[in-house]
């Protein structure tokens, strides 16, 4: 287990897509997500887009897709916190994403074909990503507060606050991460080993 500065000096370093990270998150994906009770349930589902940095979501998406659920995606607003989760209508349509300044896909900001989640039925589901966890369910995003006040929003939906996954490497693992005040706890986290 990493003490808080282990967690951040191991994510200093970060990792380079080996092979084994790649069925390392292959294997967290078959065993762990797709098989979990909360997934299978679930009917509409919000899911980050990946950075070489995190937990590979592709395959995710597709499944996703291949079971007839409703995939949504963040769309980020820049110089704020806001964020909302746009409906993808397939996993090909992640192609035609405009990139951000972050090196992100997501919908541009002139997009309003798409539905917002919150304005339809609200998400049963959300895949969140981050730099470093503890077993606590706390999280260390990277410093906006997106997913926490999307959360808040989400908490004030008819259909309340959806369940919330993590998907970390068992190197996030941390023994305590720094929390604020308005830090809203993930209800589980899935890493490697789970």
């Amino acid at each position: 287990m990493l003490g808080i500065c282990g967690c951040l000096c191991y994510m200093a370093q970060i990792f380079k897509g080996s092979e084994d990270r790649l069925q390392n998150c292959f294997l967290l994906t078959q065993t762990c997500v797709i098989g979990h009770p909360k997934y299978q349930e679930s009917k509409r589902i919000a899911i980050f887009l990946s950075m070489p940095d995190e937990i590979q979501t592709e395959e995710i998406i597709k499944d996703i897709f291949e079971q007839g659920k409703e995939c949504f995606i963040p769309r980020y607003k820049p110089h704020s916190n806001h964020m909302d989760m746009l409906k993808l209508s397939s996993a090909e349509d992640i192609s035609s994403l405009a990139l951000t300044s972050w090196n992100i896909l997501q919908p541009s900001d002139d997009d309003s074909a798409r539905e917002e989640a919150l304005a339809g039925g609200g998400l049963d589901l959300i895949f969140m990503p981050g730099l470093g966890f503890d077993k606590k369910g706390n999280r260390l995003g990277r410093g906006k507060g997106y997913y926490d006040t999307y959360l808040d929003r989400c908490m004030k939906h008819p259909s309340g606050k959806p369940y919330t996954i993590a998907l970390a490497f068992r190197e996030q693992i941390c023994e305590s991460v720094p929390v604020a005040e308005n830090d809203v706890q993930v209800d589980e986290i899935l890493y490697e080993d789970c």
